[in-house]
């Protein structure tokens, strides 16, 4: 009996969700397709959080959600594929929302990690950070590609190299022991 009601229930939740978003067959009205414009911005910024932000790197996901949302919408008005008002209404929604999020994470420190995320520690005092590299797919390879592009010969030269917002890996290098630049030849 209770697989039943919970049969009912998840029928009733996507008849609600049908009914929220509208047909497929391009006859949904402006609201529904603002409905579906914001549970496309949503699932997108998940779906790129999970990707991990090497995939896109100089672009926050919310950014790239965006563009891509916003150019798939405009072409699908274009080629009539979609109702053309109705379209540029819900692709007008989701631009505004892209920056009513950009001016509140500026508020927020919490939404500002969610859509942005925060730099990763790869390397500390020349030792790398194994756990932090594997959990953001950075391997080795990556990495030591990373410190020559920031003109770091070898690890043990790096003080720091992060997993910056964008993807991309900044390096601190390690200062020069001192008096390593100092040495003279004497001659005796």
């Amino acid at each position: 009996m209770r697989q039943r009601y919970r049969a009912l229930g998840v029928s009733a939740r996507m008849e609600m969700l049908r009914t929220l978003i509208g047909p497929d067959d391009g006859s949904a009205n402006a609201a529904q397709l603002c409905a579906r414009a914001v549970i496309l911005l949503l699932v997108g910024i998940l779906y790129i959080r999970i990707a991990g932000r090497r995939t896109f790197s100089q672009a926050s996901p919310l950014d790239i959600v965006v563009a891509i949302v916003v150019g798939s919408n405009l072409s699908r008005a274009m080629t009539g594929k979609a109702p053309f008002l109705e379209t540029l209404a819900a692709t007008l929604l989701l631009v505004v929302l892209h920056r009513v999020l950009a001016r509140l994470t500026l508020r927020w420190r919490w939404l500002a990690r969610l859509m942005k995320a925060e730099p990763v520690v790869l390397v500390r005092d020349g030792a790398m950070d194994l756990r932090a590299m594997a959990r953001h797919g950075i391997g080795e390879a990556d990495l030591l590609e990373g410190l020559r592009l920031e003109n770091v010969e070898a690890l043990q030269d790096a003080h720091l190299a992060t997993l910056e917002n964008s993807g991309a890996i900044s390096v601190v290098k390690a200062k020069p022991p001192p008096g390593a630049g100092d040495a003279k030849a004497h001659t005796a």
